[in-house]
């Protein structure tokens, strides 16, 4: 099975976009035990990359590791000689898919525009990573699956367990969250029960409006 396929089984990519690395691991473990499949740590966090070996040993089974916020071809090189198993970017990066494609690695290729989007699309993207998503919303994912159907679309920025089935009745195949799950105050304390039932809960939510969308006719995997 293809990795972004296991992932989408369960429709949620979780990001953990930390100012320091020391509660990563833990973080990752917490999210998995919700059901996430997708476990997204990004360029910004310090250290990075050296987090993504014992993520995948910790993880193996429940979810997959990649690395986001991935801008060129030396991160993305770095990113895959680490262990990464995908990559996603924020914006439209030929160099990214490049290495993706002469490494066999899945990736998400960030874009907004109808024009970005259908680029990212037909320059080898296994999935569009729709950002930031807060600024059209459901409806836009909507509009935009109206003339390219095939699309497989994933919103990004500002998508919680509330809105997440929105999206999904919209047509997305999944959907990425940050804020919502890695939320600093529960981090900074260890709740790693409440960030559990957090990703529970999306997961839950995601399932839901799936079998919505598939009594209506509407939505994707």
């Amino acid at each position: 099975m293809k990795a972004f396929d296991y992932v989408l089984e369960r429709g949620v990519f979780a990001v953990l976009r930390l100012d320091v690395p020391d509660r990563a691991l833990p973080l990752a473990e917490a999210i998995a035990a919700g059901g996430v499949r997708g476990i997204e740590f990004t360029f910004t966090t310090p250290q990075a990359l050296t987090l993504l070996a014992p993520a995948r040993t910790r993880l193996e089974g429940r979810a997959l590791v990649g690395m986001g916020t991935v801008t060129d071809g030396q991160q993305a090189r770095e990113a895959v000689a680490a262990g990464a198993a995908f990559l996603v970017t924020p914006t439209l990066s030929w160099e990214v898919v490049e290495v993706a494609q002469e490494r066999g690695v899945p990736v998400m290729i960030g874009a907004f525009s109808p024009t970005e989007v259908l680029a990212a699309w037909r320059a080898g993207a296994d999935l569009v990573k729709v950002f930031p998503a807060r600024i059209g919303g459901p409806a836009y994912l909507r509009d935009l699956l109206a003339p390219l159907p095939d699309l497989r679309l994933v919103p990004s920025g500002g998508v919680d367990v509330e809105s997440a089935p929105a999206y999904i009745r919209a047509g997305a195949v999944g959907v990425a969250v940050g804020g919502a799950l890695v939320d600093r105050a529960l981090v900074a304390r260890g709740a790693w029960q409440e960030i559990t039932a957090r990703a529970q809960a999306l997961v839950e939510a995601v399932a839901r409006a799936r079998t919505e969308g598939a009594r209506a006719g509407v939505g994707g995997t």
